[in-house]
């Protein structure tokens, strides 16, 4: 992914949109505003598609989440930024300044969260694929264990042939949930270590700017 894959961002309430992000010019907001127009109201994840790019909006609690990315990125990839620009939204504004602001009053404050939240799903899309992957086999698992207890109930299978099969079902969905917590961890080292390079590097300037002053290590005068 290039940092050209997400295009523009909002976050509306209702059809006001009270923070956007964007660094390229273009009729990316103008659409993405009436598309937000025609949105249903109901909880949900709709994707718009218009001149090679796709419009994907999250809708929950009366809150719009909007990015516009380009037709070659997947849309659970685009899902998954707006999970993240959502949580961080509800937990700096949620129940509180998000209810009472005005059009695009939160652009200061958020913009430069979005602009984060972006670089964060670029620089770690092949992380989420995997998670999202993961999560999706966890819901297969759970999808069959449904459907052979309603089986089960229906045939009066033995119980203990019914209780093997749920055994069995347990051990693969831990196995899953195993996977997803060994690419959080993942990507928890990546990003430690990337800030410990970037505070290495701070110290360094500081030593060199600390010496150069001081004309050498003889600084106690």
């Amino acid at each position: 992914m290039s940092q050209e894959s997400f295009i523009y961002s909002f976050v509306a309430r209702g059809t006001m949109v009270l923070a956007e992000y964007t660094e390229f010019t273009g009729n990316f907001p103008a659409i993405a505003a009436q598309c937000l127009q025609k949105l249903p109201s109901s909880n949900n994840k709709f994707t718009y598609n218009c001149d090679h790019h796709t419009f994907n909006f999250l809708v929950e609690d009366g809150y719009a989440y909007c990015v516009v990315a380009k037709e070659s990125i997947s849309k659970q990839i685009s899902i998954a930024f707006l999970e993240r620009v959502k949580a961080d939204f509800k937990k700096r504004y949620g129940g509180g300044k998000a209810d009472t602001a005005i059009g695009k009053s939160l652009n200061k404050e958020f913009g430069p969260v979005m602009k984060d939240h972006m670089k964060y799903i670029i620089d770690h899309a092949e992380e989420i694929v995997k998670l999202i992957k993961v999560k999706a086999r966890v819901l297969e698992v759970k999808s069959i264990m449904l459907e052979n207890i309603n089986k089960a109930i229906d045939k009066g299978e033995n119980l203990t042939i019914f209780a093997d099969k749920t055994k069995t079902l347990r051990s693969q969905a831990q196995d899953f949930r195993k996977q997803g917590i060994q690419v959080h961890r993942k990507m928890w080292y990546q990003n430690m270590k990337i800030k410990l390079v970037v505070v290495g590097i701070l110290l360094f300037l500081v030593l060199v700017i600390w010496l150069s002053i001081c004309g050498g290590l003889n600084c106690t005068n």
